[in-house]
């Protein structure tokens, strides 16, 4: 048999992945014990899969159902032109990109992608506000079903009011990241040149066959919904893995400081680093624990993801009914954008702008996540 023979580069990389294993792996095992950190992952995993996942699942089948309904009998549209007077002096974007918020809120991050190769709909923009459209959609990615969840979690943690102030940080995030980004593709496209235009569809356009308005329903709420649970599925990986990471180095041993292997053990690194920076976090964030600072570290990667940490925060008094509003507004804004925004923009052909965009969508969610915080402040005290 024929090996082939690596390269430095390729022997150097090689060294440097091990030596990075073995470092995350030892801090887990070396105050753990290999057999206790082991069974910690499976057993965090699997907790997380029974109790967190099918539960967005369930919210994500029905706020599916509902967006498509919402699709199918114009009322997307109808929302559409009420939102169109504010987008220009917001966002300085025409009024067809309340479009755009409206199906991502309902549905997710990508969801504005098919607007955007719209010929009609692409039509409404100048070329250097396309870019945009990538930090816009961000920022309200999953809101229904985030909203969904947080209402769900009890009256107990004036969730309504969270709700509220979650939405609007959200609001003032994408605003900001909006704006910065059109800023500089101002600058580098010029103000003025039309959007490119994708090719016409050559799609038979004749005239539909009536539907019967029951089975229009009906197909409505059967797609929705299966639309629903291709999304509960889809964040399955990112809920196990990075929720299970984050967990292990939020949480620590259990009271009588003995690890048991048991699900949500951990080392309780992120509280230590959180504290440290406790000065700077408790007043942008208002953050009642260095353990909340996993939510939104855990939205730069996956909303579903940084929604599976909040129930134990909250069991354990490690958050309260402020940091709700702050982690929605976080999770909303950011909505694992890190993991959406390289190929969002490769699908707008605008791969050069990509750093900015991430960068721009960056400083959204913090100033988000200040947003919320204050205004819960101001609104509930």
């Amino acid at each position: 048999m024929k090996h082939t023979k690596m390269s430095r580069k390729e022997l150097r990389r090689t060294l440097v992945f091990l030596v990075g294993f073995v470092a995350v792996f030892s801090l887990f095992c070396v105050p753990m014990g290999l057999a206790n950190a082991l069974h910690t992952m499976i057993n965090t995993a699997y907790a997380l899969l029974m109790d967190t996942v099918f539960y967005i699942m369930a919210i994500a089948v029905l706020t599916g159902a509902v967006s498509a309904l919402f699709s199918r009998f114009g009322v997307v549209r109808l929302l559409d032109r009420l939102l169109s007077p504010l987008m220009r002096p917001l966002y300085g974007l025409p009024g067809a990109a309340a479009l755009g918020i409206v199906t991502t809120y309902l549905s997710d991050n990508p969801a504005i992608l098919t607007l955007a190769e719209d010929r009609e709909y692409r039509s409404c923009f100048r070329a250097y506000q396309i870019q945009a459209l990538t930090n816009l959609g961000t920022s309200f990615g999953m809101g229904l079903i985030v909203t969904t969840f947080v209402l769900g979690l009890g009256s107990e943690y004036r969730t309504g009011l969270a709700a509220l102030c979650g939405n609007l940080g959200a609001v003032i995030g994408s605003i900001v990241s909006t704006r910065l980004m059109l800023a500089y593709t101002g600058k580098v496209l010029g103000k003025e040149a039309p959007a490119r235009l994708p090719a016409s569809d050559t799609a038979d356009s004749g005239a539909e066959q009536e539907i019967p308005v029951g089975q229009q329903l009906m197909e409505a709420l059967m797609t929705g919904g299966k639309s629903g649970a291709e999304l509960g599925l889809g964040i399955i990986p990112g809920v196990l893995i990075v929720c299970t990471l984050v967990m292990m180095l939020t949480n620590g041993a259990p009271a009588d400081g003995v690890y048991t292997g048991g699900a949500f053990e951990g080392v309780g690194l992120l509280p230590l680093l959180a504290d440290k920076l406790s000065f700077l976090l408790r007043p942008l964030f208002g953050f009642s624990s260095g353990a909340a600072i996993s939510v939104p570290m855990t939205a730069l990667g996956s909303a579903g993801a940084a929604l599976g940490l909040i129930p134990a925060l909250l069991e354990q008094g490690k958050a309260d009914s402020g940091d709700l509003a702050v982690f929605m507004a976080m999770c909303m804004c950011w909505s694992g954008y890190l993991s959406t925004h390289v190929s969002m923009m490769d699908v707008l052909e605008s791969r050069s702008f990509t750093g900015r965009a991430i960068l721009s969508h960056t400083l959204g969610g913090l100033c988000a996540g200040v947003a919320a915080n204050w205004l819960f402040r101001l609104l509930g005290g």
